[in-house]
């Protein structure tokens, strides 16, 4: 099973449900897994709590052998329903506490919490004086002051100003207004100076809105008009290349903004294979984006999914089956579009918030151009920052 919010006023993500099925048309098309048929089946959490525990009662009632890259901010409603039954969850995207907490839980990235501790490290290197971080005002966004925070203190920088905003706003001018007024009140007076030998060079405001960022740097150009230059950020999932094309391209206010990501730039070669099953098998499905990190993280998944069910030969494929397979098995190998996962006890995280992050590498990319491009080479392994990093 596939679960992810659709049709709602926050953030929503078709195109995991629908990359998981194009998956199995793809697979079923060459004779199944093992000549195993996949059978995918989708859910819609409607950014909701009920609606969560929903999808999870129907992965029971189902008797599902994993829920695959999927999205959902509602861990508690759906992880002790799954555990219960002994369903392993593979490749969420990272937004729940429990993904990184509970043992059947199998991240294939770091989640918001690698994210925005690499954004901070990225801003830092980029000569930030001063970071205002705009975030949700829930509780996955209480937790992204520190974490950036953390990557900020890696250089020597911070902290940041904490914007809180609501995540299913129609505009955000009081927001960017208060961002805004921070960056250059602060930013601009520690502008050219030295920390801890660190030039700095302006300030930098930085929005983790989900679905709503582009609303926010709508709402930011607008007030920025007559303000000093600032330089944007974000991370990817907030950013991403379909918003920087919506927004004007080489003309968009993004032109310049840092990002920080999980995975290669959309245009690395190694993302060919996936490119080419949604070609042949989501042809005109234009809610699968492949620049979409949603849809990457959901393709990985099935890709781990389908090495593991690979190995496991003649043996019964089961929920069982497959947890014990990915607590004993050595590396999973992704095709280079993550480092080898595996999540046997001695690879897991020492840190307390979030011991089952295996992935700590992230990819610092930037708007070039109109486009999204790599500015440094390979991944930058942020997982010193995750562990030693305030843990409040």
């Amino acid at each position: 099973m596939t679960w992810a919010p659709q049709g709602t006023k926050a953030t929503n993500m078709p195109g995991m449900p629908a990359m998981a099925q194009a998956y199995a048309r793809w697979v079923n098309s060459r004779g199944g897994i093992n000549g195993h048929r996949l059978r995918v089946l989708t859910c819609n959490d409607h950014n909701d709590t009920v609606r969560a525990a929903r999808c999870a009662s129907r992965a029971l009632k189902e008797r599902v052998v994993a829920v695959v890259g999927s999205y959902s901010q509602y861990g508690r409603a759906y992880m002790s329903a799954l555990e219960r039954a002994g369903i392993p969850y593979i490749g969420g995207y990272g937004v729940a506490d429990q993904e990184f907490s509970s043992p059947l839980s199998y991240p294939v990235n770091g989640g918001l919490p690698a994210l925005v501790a690499g954004n901070g490290r990225q801003l830092a290197a980029g000569g930030c004086s001063h970071v205002s971080l705009v975030r949700p005002d829930t509780s996955v966004g209480d937790q992204l002051p520190r974490l950036i925070n953390a990557g900020l203190a890696h250089s020597g920088a911070g902290p940041v100003t904490d914007v809180r905003a609501p995540e299913d706003a129609f505009a955000y001018a009081r927001h960017a207004r208060r961002a805004l007024n921070s960056a250059n009140a602060q930013g601009t007076a520690a502008f050219g100076t030295s920390v801890e030998g660190r030039r700095t060079n302006g300030p930098c405001v930085t929005a983790v809105l989900g679905g709503r960022t582009d609303t926010f740097f709508d709402s930011f150009r607008r007030v920025q008009k007559d303000s000093p230059p600032v330089r944007t950020a974000s991370v990817l999932g907030s950013l991403q290349q379909s918003l920087v094309d919506r927004s004007g391209g080489q003309a968009s206010p993004l032109e310049g903004a840092y990002a920080t990501g999980w995975y290669p730039a959309a245009d690395d070669k190694r993302w060919k294979p996936m490119k080419k099953v949604i070609g042949e098998h989501a042809f005109g499905d234009n809610r699968v984006d492949a620049t979409d990190p949603g849809v990457q993280t959901t393709w990985i998944a099935y890709t781990v999914l389908r090495r593991l069910i690979e190995s496991l030969g003649d043996e019964e494929i089961t929920a069982k089956s497959v947890r014990h397979t990915l607590d004993t098995r050595g590396s999973v190998d992704t095709g280079g579009l993550t480092p080898k996962l595996n999540w046997t006890y001695g690879n897991m995280l020492a840190a307390r918030d979030f011991p089952r992050i295996v992935n700590t590498k992230v990819t610092y990319q930037r708007v070039r151009e109109g486009r999204l491009t790599t500015v440094h080479d390979g991944f930058v392994d942020v997982q010193k920052t995750l562990e030693n990093g305030p843990s409040s």
